[in-house]
């Protein structure tokens, strides 16, 4: 009795092999084929978007005064002013339906310093109104012009002192800008007659209070 297969049964196992290599080929060629969402006319996916509330925006209302006093420093060619402004009316007192005092003292230096004199001629106080949504109506300006010729002496140790009382102003008023306008008078020389006129502008920003 022989060993070897038969020829007959060597084919059928060669097809049987055959048939199933095609099958598995047909499987890979159809797991490698174009996913879903990359065929023609599909749709991206997208997460669903959170939307996210705005929170409010606080301004702070500036006020210059808050601590009781404020000093500031200006230039005007060669003079340099040294300003205090205070008020006699507590910060919480300082609403729109009361009178609100304002003072304000200078002195001055010149550099360089000849030995001229340095006189205050004239100065403007301008109120600008803020509230809520703008600006808002403003009282008239406040001037002091000098009564003495050609100005107030305002060179060390000599200064000048004032006081403006802001009338009432609008009930929505949520603070006020000073602006101040110092007009100056330089001596030419220490005997002269003759005088430079120079101006130094200044801000001074204060809260007003909300009712009691």
């Amino acid at each position: 009795m022989s060993n070897h297969p038969s020829p007959v049964r060597n084919r059928h196992v060669r097809h049987a092999l055959q048939a199933a290599t095609a099958a598995a080929l047909v499987l890979g060629l159809s797991a490698c084929g174009t996913p879903p969402w990359e065929e023609p006319g599909a749709q991206p996916t997208s997460s669903p978007r959170v939307s996210k509330t705005p929170r409010p925006t606080v301004s702070a209302i500036t006020n210059e005064l808050g601590s009781g006093s404020a000093k500031h420093t200006l230039t005007a060619g060669s003079a340099t002013l040294t300003v205090d402004y205070w008020s006699t009316l507590s910060m919480d007192a300082w609403t729109a339906d009361v009178n609100k005092p304002v003072s304000f003292s200078l002195s001055g230096v010149l550099n360089p310093d000849d030995l001229q004199a340095l006189y205050l001629s004239r100065v403007t106080l301008t109120t600008t109104v803020h509230g809520p949504k703008g600006q808002l109506e403003s009282p008239a300006p406040f001037t002091d012009q000098s009564t003495v010729a050609p100005g107030y002496l305002i060179k060390a140790p000599y200064s000048y002192s004032q006081t403006f009382v802001l009338p009432e102003v609008d009930s929505s008023a949520t603070g006020v800008t000073l602006t101040i306008t110092y007009e100056l008078l330089v001596q030419a020389t220490p005997t002269s007659a003759e005088y430079a006129k120079q101006t130094a502008v200044d801000t001074l920003t204060i809260a007003i209070a909300p009712p009691a």
